[in-house]
């Protein structure tokens, strides 16, 4: 699963990629972890959101409640469950990102490995999001299988979408958009680094 992806470029440069969205003030980062603020297209609009629906825990110990962790990601054959069923139908959104992060490596010894599109360097994920009690507006990243390029270190992926099916992921009828949850079928670079995956 994806925690962890980059958007290196400014806001305006996304607007542009988006013909012209407009773009509210907000702080999103440029490497964005679950619970960070990541920029979302979402009704013709880029704006700042916390990446992750808030689940609330308790805590096994006292049975008090704890923080709510971020659920960053979801699986796109669990899109008719209660959790995201609403999000899927009526707010689904796209996230811009210049490339995306999975671990690789040793247990305890795990590096960030990078991966990115030589043909689009800017690109979307698909993306469901909610208002929150907890954090305002939040989103989730949809995932998939992996592709050829991928499976050799995670067996998921984000759903990457080209832009000629942005429109259809966004306003199309719910089976339509389903269809678009597959693997990415075209060509991709890998980034392998030295960089320790836990060090932020």
């Amino acid at each position: 699963m994806c925690n962890l992806y980059r958007l290196s470029t400014t806001h305006a440069e996304v607007a542009r990629l988006f013909r012209g969205a407009t773009v509210m003030p907000g702080n999103a980062v440029e490497e964005v972890y679950p619970g960070y603020p990541g920029l979302v297209l979402a009704g013709g609009t880029l704006r700042s959101m916390a990446w992750g629906f808030p689940r609330s825990e308790t805590s096994k110990r006292t049975g008090k409640p704890l923080k709510p962790r971020p659920v960053n990601n979801t699986r796109s054959e669990n899109l008719g469950s209660p959790m995201w069923r609403d999000s899927f139908v009526a707010r689904r959104c796209l996230i811009p990102l210049t490339e995306f992060a999975e671990a690789e490596g040793e247990k305890g010894a795990m590096t960030r490995t990078w991966f990115a599109l030589p043909d689009q360097p800017i690109f979307a994920a698909a993306g469901i999001w909610r208002d929150t009690d907890e954090w305002g507006p939040a989103y989730s990243m949809l995932m998939t299988e992996a592709c050829i390029h991928v499976v050799g270190i995670h067996d998921r992926m984000p759903v990457i979408l080209p832009p000629a099916e942005w429109d259809c992921w966004t306003d199309d009828a719910t089976h339509e958009a389903l269809q678009l949850c597959r693997p990415y079928d075209g060509e991709m670079t890998i980034r392998r680094t030295a960089d320790r995956w836990s060090a932020r």
